[in-house]
Formats: structure tokens, sequence, C-alpha cells
């Protein structure tokens, strides 16, 4: 119908960008759009880790206060994916991305002028709801407009501006905290209206609304609440011990709740997680390995901002330059990770980005606060390579296992389980990093004030790091192993066909 409005009045087409969903061109229309939002995501994650500090130092943030900065984003955004995308599939996948837009937008707005740590992550939480509705429909939306073949390039492309991302986040973060830390946030508002004015004029509803209508509130709660417990309980017990009882009720509500969500999944008629898509064999060990992915890579940042910024006292400007080998080896692997996986699969090539990671992670325990730059480069960068060879192949192969109408909620299901393995990387790695450590000292190197400083009392820190690096090498090896588990495929000469 629209590629026919298109012909009879052309002169109507041409005043805005874009083209007919028919045409074999839309599909690149459709990824300048989700390309915009992971570049959105991703800066926004990387800019706010380089300004932590300074953060602490101008909103008198407690530890604990400074970390679920981060957490509760990525919190409301992982409880909230899987209600985004089953809410994109009821109502439609373009309304619910302009939406996600729009909200992470306002929220940035108001977030830049938090008067203190608490305001600051209320705002946040309305982010992550923004950032849900971003999430649970980039995937679904590229892998409507894609061809099955071209899954892996699209995906990689995908993943490499996510690399363009992270490469200017630290760096521009260094710039904006120079400037004043409220345009850590402010930046973000004309890229999302951007994002959602770009949107609006080139995206259309490609897929068929699900027919099993309803929410699952029931579900959404227990999640909710286990998760938010769980993340809680060890966050706080690394700093103020295990017997605290609100660590305690914390680590109880989540080892209660999650597996209560499960439960409920299985008996409800139109479940948040639909468990029934884990019945794939491609997609449960594609999902699996996505959120040991997230186990053993998100919190890498957050140590290597404590590390530069604490341990070698650099300024934000350098600590942000000094981070982006990282994402230049996910940039150089990315797409050509994708193509391969378009022709010869996905199996092995997940398999060893994982050990990629993982040898990378365990060459950083030879880091000491006066190793050379050289040192964390090189490691860095060899993560990077291998989380690019990782995730555009593991994505692709993920959406390309289920059927179309049910894309919003798997591109939820892997967006949650990832972000549920980095809530709690990030929860664990501050546990052990605090672990035995005065606070005074603590206090220093999480507000970047460590020039000065003695070796010896930065040695329990740099201990510390050691060992929480050497967990996450060991997670990145089990998801090797996980990401064996999916059937072997040879790409797009003898592509899976999704059940209907």
């Amino acid at each position: 119908m629209e590629s026919a409005t298109a012909s009879t009045y052309p002169s109507r087409h041409r005043l805005r960008p874009g083209v007919a969903a028919e045409h074999p061109g839309y599909k690149w229309w459709a990824l300048s759009c989700t390309s915009l939002g992971m570049l959105l995501a991703t800066i926004n994650s990387g800019t706010l880790i380089i300004a932590l500090p300074d953060l602490e130092r101008s909103l008198h943030t407690d530890l604990l206060q400074l970390v679920w900065v981060i957490l509760s984003y990525m919190i409301a955004s992982t409880v909230l994916v899987l209600t985004a995308g089953r809410l994109s599939d009821l109502f439609g996948r373009k309304k619910a991305y302009l939406a996600g837009f729009a909200v992470f937008g306002l929220a940035s707005l108001g977030a830049g002028f938090s008067a203190n740590g608490t305001e600051l992550i209320l705002w946040r939480i309305v982010q992550g709801v923004g950032g849900a509705f971003l999430f649970a429909n980039s995937g679904a939306l590229v892998t409507d407009a894609f061809p099955r073949e071209q899954l892996g390039l699209a995906m990689g492309t995908n993943t490499m501006v996510a690399a363009i991302g992270l490469v200017l986040g630290p760096v521009l973060g260094g710039v904006l905290v120079s400037i004043s830390w409220h345009w850590v946030f402010w930046f973000n508002v004309p890229l999302a209206l951007a994002g959602t004015l770009w949107g609006a004029a080139v995206l259309h509803e490609l897929a068929k609304r699900d027919p099993v209508r309803g929410l699952d509130l029931a579900g959404t709660s227990a999640f909710v609440v286990g998760l938010t417990g769980l993340a809680l309980g060890i966050t706080r017990g690394g700093l103020s011990g295990w017997s605290d009882p609100v660590v305690i009720v914390g680590l109880v509500a989540g080892a209660m709740l999650l597996p209560a969500f499960v439960a409920i999944e299985r008996r409800s008629p139109a479940p948040m997680l639909d468990l029934t898509i884990f019945q794939d064999r491609m997609f449960s060990a594609a999902t699996g390995a996505a959120f040991i992915n997230g186990l053993s890579r998100f919190a890498l940042m957050f140590i290597f901002v404590l590390y530069f910024q604490g341990a070698q006292g650099d300024d934000p400007i350098t600590a942000g330059l000094k981070l982006t080998p990282l994402a230049i080896g996910m940039l150089i692997s990315s797409p050509v990770a994708g193509v391969w996986a378009d022709r010869r699969g996905s199996r092995a090539l997940a398999a060893l980005g994982m050990l990629v990671g993982a040898a990378g992670l365990a060459l950083m325990t030879t880091l000491q606060p006066d190793s050379p730059y050289w040192q964390s480069t090189l490691w860095l960068l060899i993560v990077g390579i291998g989380s690019g060879m990782f995730n555009s192949p593991n994505t692709a192969a993920m959406m390309g296992a289920v059927p179309a109408q049910r894309r919003g909620i798997a591109a939820g299901a892997r967006t949650m389980l990832q972000n549920t393995g980095a809530v709690i990387s990030i929860a664990f790695v501050l546990a052990i990093i605090t672990a035995a450590i005065p606070k005074d000292v603590l206090f220093r190197i999480f507000s970047g004030l460590t020039k000065g400083m003695s070796d010896a009392k930065l040695e329990p820190f740099i201990h510390n790091m050691h060992t929480a690096l050497w967990v996450l090498a060991a997670t990145s090896v089990v998801g090797a192993f996980v990401s064996l588990l999916r059937p072997a495929h040879a790409g797009s000469g003898q592509a899976r066909v999704a059940s209907t």
C-alpha cells in the first residue's frame, strides 16, 4: 500500500527522508536509526563512568550512592526491557522505539539539574525506562528489516557503532567533566531529539502484532524486587558487612523471588518472559552466553576508571583516552566477525571471542600502579577484539532463531539476561574491590585523589582488582563452553529456519 502511494504521489515522499518499507534500501535507513540509538546508549555509559569521581566530589555522595548511579539505570532498563518488548509486540515497535528516545532525553535533562545523589538516582531510573524501550526494539527493528543472510553484517554494524560510542564516551566524558558534570547528562538531549525525529521520519512498522494480549504484572513485580534486592545485598555487603540486616533482606529477596519469577512465567497466560522461546537450542545457548558475557565484561570499565583515576592518578581526559583501546578492538573485530558469521556460522567464532577476552582479562592481572601505558593498552585491545568477535555473531544467531512476531520479546530477553549479568557483575566486583580496604583509602581511590599515596597503601586495592579480574576471566571461559552448546550452522548457505 505504501509503495503504491509513493509512486502515485512522488512529490509528497520527497518531503521526508527514507523509502517505502518494501524498498530494498529500507534496511539501511532502519539501521541508521537503530545505530543512532546504540550510539546514544554507549556514549552515555562511557561519559558517566569516567565522571564518577567528579560526581562523588560535586554531589557529596557516599560510595554506595555512587555505584547506584550506575546500577539504578541498569536495573530499571533490565527489569523493564521485557515489558517494553512485550508492549512493542502488542502495539508496534516504531512507537515504542520513539518513546524510548523521548523519555531518555527528558530524563537526561532532569538528571543534569540534580542537587544530590538521591535525585540523580531517581532521574537515572527514568532514564532506564527510556533505555528499556530502546534496547528492546533496536535488535528487533534490524531483524525485521534485514534478510536472514545479512543479519550478521547488520548486527556487526550496530556493534561497530557501539564501539565508536565507547571510544568517544570516556574522552567526551573527560572533556564534559572539565566544563561541568551537568553536561555529562545534558549532551544526551540533542541526540535523543535527533533520534526521535529521525525514527519518526524513516521507520515503518513491519511486524504483525502479537495476537496474545495482556501484561504480566505479577512476574514483572517479582523480577523487579528480586533483582534489586540481590544487587543491593551484594553491593552493600562489600561496604557494610554481610551481617547488615539490609544486606540479608536483599539477598533473601533475590534468592526467593527470582526463582518465583520463573514459576510465575510458566503459569501466566501472557508471561513477561515467554519461556517457550528457550525451547530452541540456538536461542537458549546464545542467550546463556549473552548473560555470561554481561557477567564477565561490564565491570571492566568500572575497574579501569578506578585504576586510572585512582591508582595511577590520571585526570578524566587522560583516563578516557586510556580506555579507548577496549572500544577500538571492538571497532576492528565486530564487522569482520559479523560477515564471517553470515558465511560460516557463529558457534566457533563466539566461543573463540570469549577465550580471547579471557586471555586479555588474565593478562590484566599483571598491572601495577606504575605499569607503563602500553601494557594496559594492549590488554584492553585484546579484550575489545574478543568482545567484537562474540557480540555480533551471537546476537545475529539469537535473533534469527525466533519467528518474526516474537522478535520484540526475544530482543527483550537477550537484553534482560545480558544486563542482569552486568548488574551482578558490577555488584560482585564492587564487593571484591572494597573488601578489607580502609575507608579513607577507598574514598581517595573513588574520588580520584590518590596523588602522593604510597604503593603500600594502594596494594590492597591492586590485589583485590587482580582477584576480580581472575574471576571475570574464569567466567569468560565458562561462556566459551556455553557458546559451544549451540547447534552448528554454516551461515547463509545453510541457514536454520526459525520455527513458526
